[in-house]
């Protein structure tokens, strides 16, 4: 059987952290951020870990992790 492919999308985007759970940046942080308040910009700096339903949908994307 042929090897998968990993979807080059997601392997740019997601990281999987030791313990097996996703990490992706936040979105809403590249451009209007004036019309947000600083506690909106605090809380989405650096990355989050992706909820249980979203987690298994993008490791279908990354068949060998990453």
């Amino acid at each position: 059987m042929p090897k998968l492919k990993t979807k080059s999308g997601a392997k740019k985007r997601f990281k999987i952290t030791a313990t097996g759970l996703l990490k992706a940046g936040v979105a809403g942080k590249r451009h209007r951020l004036i019309g947000h308040n600083g506690k909106y910009i605090r809380q989405n700096r650096g990355t989050k870990v992706m909820s249980a339903s979203d987690t298994k949908t993008i490791r279908s994307y990354m068949p060998y992790g990453l």
